[in-house]
This record gives structure tokens, sequence and C-alpha cells, in this order.
């Protein structure tokens, strides 16, 4: 592994994930209070961007450990893709802007227990990678029928660390 394809995870932030899509939390104030005052109501928190019919999906994935290597990455020009956890175990996020059809170097985020993400129409990310088990998550994405998935494989991997989780 040579150090110019090592990424450093960093904690995820809505500021720093904006060109990619929306971070989804309970953070701050609810928006509205809800349920005769008992529950409260993060309103309208990602874009979703699907061009035709949207679907919820459970996805059950192995979980993984940093370092982590990788060379596949995908994107889908139909559609933006939420992913959101169903338990309280991190997840790494891996995304990387376009270079005219190929994705560019990558960047790599960890979740926060009860974060989840939206990931933009045709931004090219990482494919599901919880970092503890069970690695099971709601999915928020186009269902319709017809092709929605392109794919970009590196010639080497890249390598993410982080502080152990």
């Amino acid at each position: 592994m040579t150090d110019d394809r090592i990424i450093r995870a960093e904690p995820l932030t809505a500021e720093t994930f904006a060109p990619f899509g929306d971070v989804l939390e309970a953070a701050g104030t609810p928006d509205r209070l809800i349920n005769a005052g008992r529950c409260g109501r993060f309103h309208d928190r990602a874009r979703l961007d699907i061009a035709d019919r949207a679907g919820i999906s459970v996805f059950r994935s192995d979980s993984v450990t940093l370092p982590h290597g990788f060379s596949l990455v995908e994107r889908h020009p139909l559609g933006s893709q939420a992913f959101l956890p169903m338990t309280q175990n991190p997840f790494l996020v891996i995304v990387a802007e376009d270079r005219n059809g190929t994705p560019g170097q990558p960047l790599a985020f960890v979740t926060a227990p009860g974060q989840g993400v939206n990931i933009g129409r045709n931004v090219w990310h990482g494919v599901l990678t919880p970092l503890g088990d069970p690695g099971l998550f709601a999915v928020v994405d186009r269902c319709a029928e017809g092709p929605n998935l392109e794919e970009y494989t590196w010639d080497a991997e890249w390598t993410v660390v982080g502080d152990k989780v």
C-alpha cells in the first residue's frame, strides 16, 4: 500500500458531506412537535431526486474493519440513494467527485450513531460498508425497472484508515 492511496476517514458532518448529498440526523431543535408533544419531527431533511418510482428496501451487509481496502465505486444516474441504519453502529461512507465521467480521488467519512446519508443522484460512492454487525439498513432509492447503476473499478486499491471504532 502506497501513501498516495491512503485516505483518512473523517467524522461525517453536514457541511463536509454537502457536495455529495445530505446527512440525516436528529440534531438541534426539532422543526415540529407532534404526537401530543411527545415526538420531535426533524422535517424534510433530504432531497430525494428519483426519476420515477421510489421504494424502501432493507439491506443486510457484511461488516468491515479499518483499515479497509477498496477499488469499486458506483453511481446511480436515475436517483438519489438514502441509507438509514437500523442499528446504532457506525458505517463508512466513501464518495468521490466526478471527473469527466470517472471518479476523482475518494473521500471517506465515518458516521456517528443515529446518522444516515442521502447520496445525491449520479454521485460516485463506495458500496455499503458497515463497521459493525449487524449491517442492517433501510434504503430509500429508485425501485423502477431498467438500468440505474454505473460501476468503476480502479486499477489499484485505496485504503481507508481511521480511529478504531
